[in-house]
């Protein structure tokens, strides 16, 4: 086995030396951190094993009990959990997420997830020594359901670790939770149980495999329609891990470090438990999936001591390199892969009312307007709970019943991002773009992240519609208005995506590998020439063609085009075949990241905030709620409710995004 850690045995080892450092560096007034992490950090574990020995033959004291007098905090933590054993360092984890106050179920998640047999035998083992008492016990006494199920399975140690696959048994595998879940009412959890805690890692790769041709869904998606809770939490884990392990460790971390606060804990069991196996495969899943090194990530989220322990582990600064790495290519093939094959039923949130009476609400909203104040209320609970087809017989009915135009007595009564919302959604989707690109480019300066998102997700039928809608509202062709507001090559993406032509329909394998190869090649011309290359593909070809192109390219150059397209390209054209990219790999996936961009950071961006609630609320925005919970491990309900907090004085605005986000995940 390849060693993939940053953490190694030292050369010319002396324990005892290394003994008289630590207590030279602890005695006295104050104590020499630096001293501490840089030994501590450059000795792998056996050798800091010895070096315990050695420091309680050379001085009778227990090294551990010095440095937790001598360090305080999370640098106290992260040393000391570095002095343990691998086993008793996660005999303790488990320890401390099933006896405190409540149950840190990701912890016992994680550790159960990923670990082999062999290490989850000698965790059980150290727990006893440590403990007294016996892990399974306590787990069980701790948990509850299938979840406690799966755990106790998981803590048996039995995965066959053979590596011989039956192919019979993958098919039998593959039917079996097929039936077990998507295809009856209910699901038989036992049979996930038994399947997903057993099998191998290779025969389960290729059950997932036949799941996908038999379901035409993969079986997370599957996972998340099942089950639920810290059920489907535990089940997704051991998918993921049997996907991949480094890319399963890439994504806790990312999680640790985004959202609310930084999951210290978390942070801190993963750099020490994985430092000397399997590091620098999680630090090229992490800048493969994440765009930014986990080097970089460390940096810019903690402080001090702690810091510097933690890149010590962490090892190097990808970024900095600018290498592609064969293992990252690899995964990156089968991310693609994935998603050529996974169909996604796209769920809205806001769907048509049942019994609708355009009448009985337009006559409803004229009260809400009429005398001395406005019930918002009243306004929010109608526009939200209609469909965008519903709105527009509301207009007409407000128009026939009442002689008024509803839009001018809305912006009359409402304010700010309240009335920009409100109106928003009683626009057709057709003038809700059109005017959104009609912002995008009026006054100073040009928001070209607007520009880039509306064309680059739009079909061919909502931008001709579009386009109709501009040409109505401003007298003027859109396409005229992107070239007098933008120039060079991004102004040519935007004009070949305004057509609205982009080739439909499936894949052309033997296509799809010219154009790769054609990609390929264009990465070693000229810059201009690349860039005309990327675009006569990138914009023109359909989206799951375009799928199976970039699936090809990274069988040609061993890298992938996302990050070519980083490497290579710059400005507004980078960022516009990097959403390309992005929106034909996972198109909710790249909604949910621009929500998050839009509400983290310095201020809100409403506008943005706006645009995406309003479009996607009726198209895919429970799948960009799931791709949101998944990334940030935070729920966007959670989000909105935060960051549009210090704004919206009222709570209308914040009321509304809620609505339309359609509940807490």
């Amino acid at each position: 086995m390849v060693f993939r850690g940053t953490i190694a045995d030292a050369p010319d080892f002396d324990p005892s030396a290394d003994a008289e450092t630590l207590y030279n560096a602890m005695k006295g007034i104050g104590s020499d951190k630096e001293a501490i992490l840089d030994l501590v950090t450059s000795r792998s574990n056996a050798q800091r094993q010895e070096i315990i020995s050695a420091y309680k033959c050379s001085f009778g004291k227990d090294l551990i009990d010095d440095l937790k007098y001598e360090l305080t905090g999370k640098f106290e933590r992260l040393i000391v959990s570095l002095m343990r054993t691998p086993a008793y360092h996660d005999a303790k984890e488990i320890h401390d997420a099933v006896k405190g106050v409540g149950t840190n179920e990701r912890c016992l998640i994680e550790v159960m997830a990923s670990r082999t047999n062999k290490q989850i035998h000698d965790m059980v083992a150290a727990y006893k020594d440590a403990y007294g008492s016996d892990i399974e016990e306590d787990i069980i006494m701790d948990t509850s359901g299938h979840f406690k199920k799966m755990l106790v399975v998981l803590l048996q140690g039995t995965r066959d670790e053979s590596g011989v696959v039956d192919a019979d048994l993958v098919e039998q595998d593959a039917q079996d939770l097929y039936a077990a879940g998507e295809e009856q009412w209910g699901t038989d959890e036992a049979k996930f149980i038994m399947i997903l805690g057993n099998r191998s890692v290779t025969h389960l790769r290729m059950v997932f495999d036949a799941y996908e041709k038999i379901g035409e869904t993969s079986i997370e998606d599957s996972i998340k329609s099942e089950l639920s809770g810290d059920f489907e939490r535990l089940m997704l884990a051991v998918v993921q891990c049997i996907r991949s392990v480094p890319m399963f460790f890439a994504k806790r971390l990312y999680k640790s470090m985004k959202g609310l606060g930084t999951a210290d804990n978390t942070l801190i069991r993963i750099m020490i438990s994985r430092s000397e196996i399997d590091m620098l495969d999680i630090r090229e899943c992490f800048r493969l999936r994440y765009e930014k090194s986990l080097y970089n990530m460390i940096k810019d989220d903690t402080s001090g001591d702690y810091k510097r322990t933690l890149l010590n582990l962490c090892g190097g600064d990808d970024d900095l390199a600018g290498e592609f790495f064969p293992e990252a290519a690899q995964i990156a093939y089968k991310m693609w892969e994935l998603s050529a094959t996974t169909k996604v039923q796209l769920r809205p949130t806001v769907r048509p009312a049942p019994n609708f009476d355009p009448a009985a609400d337009a006559q409803a909203l004229r009260k809400a307007m009429k005398g001395f104040g406005t019930d918002e209320d009243t306004i929010i609970d109608i526009v939200t709970q209609r469909s965008n087809a519903q709105r527009q017989e509301i207009r007409q009915a407000f128009k026939s019943l009442l002689g008024r135009d509803l839009m001018k007595d809305l912006k009359s009564e409402l304010s700010k991002n309240l009335e920009r919302l409100i109106i928003g959604l009683m626009l057709t989707p057709a003038e809700f773009d059109a005017k959104m690109m009609r912002k995008a480019m009026e006054g100073a300066g040009t928001d070209e992240h607007a520009l880039i998102e509306i064309l680059v997700t739009r079909s061919n039928e909502e931008i001709h519609a579009m386009n109709d809608a501009y040409q109505n509202a401003y007298k003027k062709s859109l396409e005229e208005a992107i070239q007098s507001d933008t120039s060079g090559h991004f102004c040519r993406i935007l004009v070949s995506l305004v057509q609205g032509a982009r080739e439909e329909g499936p894949a052309d394998v033997e296509r799809a590998n010219a154009d790769a190869q054609e990609l390929a090649d264009a990465c070693n011309a000229e810059s201009d020439d690349m860039e005309m290359k990327f675009m006569s593909i990138l914009c023109t070809r359909s989206v799951p063609h375009l799928r199976r192109v970039f699936q090809e390219f990274v069988k040609c150059t061993n890298k992938d085009i996302e990050q070519i397209i980083k490497k290579e390209m710059s400005g507004d054209v980078k960022n516009a075949f990097y959403a390309i990219v992005r929106s034909v790999k996972n198109q909710p996936s790249y909604f949910a990241d621009r929500l998050y961009k839009a509400m983290k950071g310095l201020g809100t961006d409403d506008r943005a905030l706006i645009r995406i609630m309003v479009s996607r609320c009726e198209i895919d925005l429970f799948n960009i709620r799931k791709e949101f919970k998944e990334t940030h491990d935070a729920s966007l309900h959670e989000f909105i409710q935060v960051e549009t907090m210090i704004g919206d004085t009222s709570g209308d605005y914040r009321k509304t995004l809620l609505m339309l986000c359609g509940g807490e995940d």
